[in-house]
């Protein structure tokens, strides 16, 4: 298959942007670190969110930036110390950033999304992580061409921001891994990737082992793993061969759990999930 000039310059920027994240050597088995939701710990925007994690024992947790009428609240340096001490003192990293907020302000149609994208890359930076998640879902989720061109301009202007810091902005939302490389390459940055989501993709008719494999590990930043409401493996999501595709393309970063807790006991269920993908990372 040939690749056009354009698809080889993408291919370049987002290799660029992979030495902006942490790296491990390629092998046949996945090799990436695996976290979890503060959201799903039932944690939001909480440093106990921390603690419980590595009690479950996983190798980090990502963290809600939090939603405020003037500002985020982990733009608090107090609560941005708090965050740092705990994460110290239990031994378990913060892995990445979540700006909530969008769910209200959606980058596709309010100029105030735009604020809170450029506020949230120092608090990243603070926090020593490397990627944000930009979601975009239920009213602010992207429909037409026109949403997603108007992303990937506000991204165009917002982007040099995060390489200056050394952040990607990750989207996460309902539309295809072609689309969302659409807004990547309209960015015109290597500091715009695709946060994957397995369950949203299943959820909305693409075939995520596929898609994987197409966009390869270079232009995704951080996969979000789930099937909910079921366990990992007892619903309709092949996890096996998630797993051999993310290994085959050499993904090697963080996955992080957002999974459900369907007995309602958040700790048992989630030791459960993580058993389940820690068990397909050595078979």
């Amino acid at each position: 298959m040939r690749i056009s000039r354009r698809d080889s310059l993408r291919l370049t920027g987002a290799a660029a942007a992979m030495a902006l994240l942490p790296s491990a050597a390629r092998g046949s088995s996945p090799r990436f670190k695996v976290g979890v939701t503060d959201w799903n710990l039932k944690l939001e925007n909480k440093p106990a969110a921390i603690a419980l994690a590595k009690r479950v024992g996983f190798d980090g947790v990502q963290v809600s930036l939090g939603k405020g009428a003037d500002r985020l609240p982990l733009a608090d340096p107090a609560l941005q110390q708090a965050y740092l001490a705990e994460s110290r003192r239990v031994g378990l990293p913060i892995a990445s950033v979540c700006l909530e907020i969008l769910h209200v302000n959606g980058l596709k149609n309010d100029p105030l999304a735009r604020r809170w994208v450029a506020d949230s890359i120092p608090i990243a930076r603070a926090l020593g992580v490397k990627v944000v998640l930009l979601p975009f879902f239920g009213k602010q989720a992207l429909q037409t061409a026109a949403e997603m061109d108007a992303v990937g301009d506000a991204l165009r202007e917002l982007a040099p921001l995060a390489e200056k810091a050394g952040i990607v902005l990750g989207l996460e939302d309902t539309i295809s891994a072609r689309d969302n490389v659409r807004i990547m390459e309209r960015s015109q940055s290597p500091a715009v990737l695709t946060y994957y989501d397995v369950g949203n993709s299943t959820r909305n008719g693409f075939d995520v082992v596929e898609e994987i494999r197409w966009l390869g590990a270079a232009r995704i930043c951080e996969v979000h793993l789930k099937d909910n409401p079921h366990f990992l493996g007892k619903g309709t999501i092949d996890f096996p061969a998630v797993m051999a595709a993310l290994a085959d393309v050499g993904f090697t970063r963080w996955a992080q759990l957002e999974t459900d807790s369907p007995s309602g006991s958040v700790e048992n269920d989630m030791a459960t999930n993580l058993a389940y993908i820690r068990g397909l990372m050595t078979s």
